[in-house]
């Protein structure tokens, strides 16, 4: 069947979400983009995410095309951290009650319409929510009116899922082949379809902010980094590397944004004994951090963040504390030499693609990144070294024609994987599991 706006509705299942409140790394990224895309293509979208306890419950934007459900909100007021504080709580309640509504309140109205259904569930935290809607729309007799794809982003939580139970009830995908090979030595064989980036990346950047942003940082080499705090995600080598860089009489800075968590403090406490000064980018108590992100998402406006990194003094590494508009990521992807997207398990690699939409030099890790070519278009890092960051540092700065070619390709790279392309790719997928269950056309989805 050709899937298309006039005969489909979507329902996008996450915890985390478009609210600040829902926003914790490149999953709530992935959604914003997801939906908003299929939206401009014109579909109606049902999002359902774990929201900001002090907005409305349900919003309708987009013309009447984009509808968002902020979940759980009852408990978001007893958990202020965010998404997945209180999580346990939260997915008791998310694996409970989405299941009915979204079957009573969404799918079944839409196939009374003649409407195909296509359900995409988000990480281990909907697993069992997918379950539960396949088996309420089996016991109703229309399961076979719906398409459902439960996506895995990385392997945290495999160990909470049950997956001859999800395997039975629904469609495995996974963003890339290197997820896709850790899933098939688990006995499961996903569809893969990749992550995206919004076209507006491709936009040229105010050279005016970048100009701005490293008059502020004042260093020789500038090197951007983030990532969660976790050890995986190669901070430490990050870290290393600064100090030897200093250690050769280079002046660096690490711009750097790891969220919260222990780990974070332990590897910003601990350059202090080697000679690196860790600065902490802390916005004004006085300003509402929602209101700034959404200043800078849609006017570009960063006074305010280019104030918190003046407050903070000099430094070797800044640190920030705070959600990045990504407006704001884009000012500094431009403004460093190198971007360290280094993880030793990276599923797909996000943060390495937008920074190459602003044409910068990434040094990713060789795991998910599909889209990352050795010195055409990125430094694929084979280790999990500072010595071979170095190394790479001072070979681009020696061959600056290498920079100039890895630059313009990555920019190149990007162009090819906006969320719009990858959107078609999901939907040719979605029209192939159709096929598979016999929905080639719309004339007998009526309910009985």
């Amino acid at each position: 069947m050709n899937i298309n706006p006039d005969n489909t509705v979507f329902v996008v299942l996450s915890f985390e979400g478009p609210d600040v409140y829902s926003m914790a790394g490149g999953l709530s990224s992935r959604i914003m983009n997801l939906t908003n895309t299929l939206v401009e293509m014109g579909f109606t979208i049902h999002n359902f995410f774990i929201g900001d306890p002090e907005k409305k419950g349900v919003e309708i934007f987009k013309n009447g095309n984009l509808f968002l459900y902020r979940w759980c909100q009852w408990i978001s007021k007893c958990y202020p951290g965010g998404v997945y504080d209180g999580e346990e709580d939260k997915l008791n309640d998310f694996t409970q009650s989405v299941p009915p509504y979204v079957v009573n309140e969404v799918i079944l109205p839409a196939i009374s319409q003649k409407k195909l259904v296509v359900i995409l569930g988000e990480e281990w935290q909907t697993a069992e929510t997918m379950c539960q809607i396949s088996d309420l729309l089996f016991h109703t007799g229309f399961r076979d009116k719906a398409v459902m794809f439960w996506n895995a982003n990385n392997t945290y939580g495999f160990e909470r899922i049950d997956w001859q139970r999800l395997t039975y009830t629904t469609r495995i995908t996974t963003v890339s082949k290197y997820m896709k090979q850790i899933m098939l030595k688990m006995g499961i064989n996903p569809f893969v379809i990749a992550n995206g980036i919004p076209k507006e990346l491709l936009n040229e950047i105010d050279d005016k902010d970048v100009t701005t942003l490293k008059n502020l940082i004042n260093s020789e080499i500038t090197l951007s980094k983030v990532a969660r705090w976790h050890p995986d995600k190669g901070w430490e080598p990050a870290i290393n590397a600064i100090g030897m860089l200093k250690k050769t009489g280079i002046k660096p800075v690490l711009l750097a944004r790891g969220g919260v968590g222990s780990y974070g403090l332990k590897v910003t406490q601990q350059p202090k004994m080697t000679g690196i000064m860790v600065k902490n980018v802390l916005l004004d108590v006085n300003e509402n951090i929602e209101n700034l992100y959404l200043e800078a998402t849609l006017h570009k406006t960063f006074k305010p963040y280019f104030k918190a990194i003046a407050k903070a003094g000099k430094g070797d590494i800044f640190n920030f504390m705070f959600p990045i508009p990504c407006s704001f990521l884009q000012v500094i992807y431009k403004a460093s030499d190198i971007v360290l997207a280094n993880s030793i398990h990276e599923p797909f690699g996000l943060v390495g693609l937008e920074a190459m939409a602003d044409g910068a030099i990434v040094f990713c890790g060789s795991s998910g990144e599909d889209y990352a070519v050795h010195m055409q278009n990125a430094i694929v890092l084979d280790t999990f070294e500072a010595d071979e960051i170095q190394f790479y540092i001072d070979y681009l700065r020696l061959h600056e024609d290498n920079r100039k070619t890895i630059s313009l390709a990555a920019k190149q790279t990007a162009e090819q994987w906006t969320w719009k392309k990858v959107v078609k790719r999901l939907i040719c997928k979605l029209e192939y599991q159709a096929q598979l269950q016999g929905v080639n056309n719309l004339a007998d989805m009526s309910t009985k």
